[in-house]
C-alpha cells in the first residue's frame, strides 16, 4: 500500500468527554482535564505523547530485530512540556526515554540501530515539524546509549 490511510471516530458523550472508536480495536474514553473537563480519561495531549513514545519504541524494536537482535522488555516514558504561545497553551517539547530489556553488548549493530531507528517513526517525524522531541535510549542497566544531541 503506497499511501495508507486510517480512520478514528469520535463521539461526544458529555461536556468534553468523548468516546474514541478505533473500530476493530475497541473504544477508549478521553476527557479534558480540570477546569475545562472532568479528567475522566486521558486528554488529547496525553494521547499525542503516548503515540510519539509508542511509535519510537516500536521503531527501536524494528531496527534491532532487523539485525536479528532481541530488544528484551522495552519500556518507554514520555514527558510533555506545555507553554503559552500567543496566550494559548501549546505542547512545546517532549522528552522520551526508551529502556531496553538487554545490556547494550548483547545487541548486535547497536550503533547502526541507534543512528537510524527514529527515521522509521512515522508519528515522531510528523510532529517534529511543530514540537521539539528529545529521545534518550538506555539499556537494562540504565546505561545511556543515546541522548539528545
Amino acid at each position: 500500500m503506497e499511501n495508507p490511510a486510517f480512520v478514528v471516530n469520535l463521539k461526544l458523550l458529555e461536556h468534553y468527554k468523548f468516546e474514541v472508536d478505533f473500530g476493530e480495536f475497541g473504544q477508549i474514553i478521553t476527557d479534558e482535564h480540570e477546569p475545562v473537563g472532568h479528567g475522566e480519561g486521558p486528554g488529547p495531549s496525553q494521547l499525542l505523547a503516548a503515540a510519539v513514545a509508542n511509535c519510537l519504541a516500536a521503531s527501536l524494536m524494528f531496527a534491532i530485530r532487523k539485525y536479528k537482535g532481541d530488544p528484551g522488555q522495552v519500556t518507554a516514558k514520555v514527558q510533555g512540556d506545555m507553554e503559552r504561545v500567543d496566550g494559548r497553551l501549546r505542547i512545546a517539547a517532549m522528552q522520551v526515554e526508551l529502556n531496553l530489556g538487554q545490556a547494550a553488548e548483547h545487541i548486535d549493530k547497536l550503533d547502526r540501530v541507534l543512528e537510524q531507528f527514529e527515521n522509521f517513526c512515522v508519528v515522531t517525524q510528523s510532529v517534529r515539524n511543530g514540537i521539539h522531541v528529545d529521545v534518550t535510549v538506555l539499556d537494562d542497566a540504565g546505561q545511556v546509549l543515546k541522548s539528545p544531541e
